[in-house]
């Protein structure tokens, strides 16, 4: 059961209005009380998957991501979804840390930092097409190790 209110946004499938999807998770983390270390864990992890479906996802197609953000206890739950084809992030390979960076070459992080900034990632197929992907962080916990 929810103990505060939710805040909901709808955009155009576009790099350049990310800015309102960070906006929003800013704005009710820190209605929520959320630590500075959460509000920026989560700020990322939603610009990450939203980039993520924009570029990958729509892959230049038209389309449309909406986020839902609620405080729930002593967590908030940020689920975005989109329109774009199938795609399961929870069962994507963590990246090769024994890698170099310069020989893994750009790209492929995007993932691993969304699961560094959340304590539980849930992801689900819509019924009509297209992803549902539930970002929970706690309010006040310290950031991650790295792993």
């Amino acid at each position: 059961m929810l103990t505060q209110p939710e805040w909901r946004h709808r955009i155009p499938a576009e790099l350049e209005r990310l800015a309102e999807l960070r906006s929003l998770v800013r704005e009710a983390a820190t209605a929520g009380g959320a630590t500075r270390d959460a509000v920026d864990d989560l700020v990322q992890a939603v610009d990450e998957a939203a980039a993520n479906a924009i570029v990958h996802g729509y892959a230049g197609a038209p389309g449309w991501l909406e986020l839902h953000v609620a405080i729930d206890g002593p967590d908030i739950v940020v689920t975005l979804e989109d329109g774009a084809p199938w795609f399961d992030p929870t069962v994507a390979p963590e990246p090769d840390m024994d890698v170099p960076a310069t020989v893994r070459g750009p790209g492929g992080m995007g993932i691993h930092l969304i699961r560094l900034a959340t304590d539980a990632l849930d992801y689900r197929r819509r019924a009509d097409g297209g992803n549902m992907l539930t970002m929970t962080r706690s309010l006040d916990r310290r950031p991650k190790e790295d792993a």
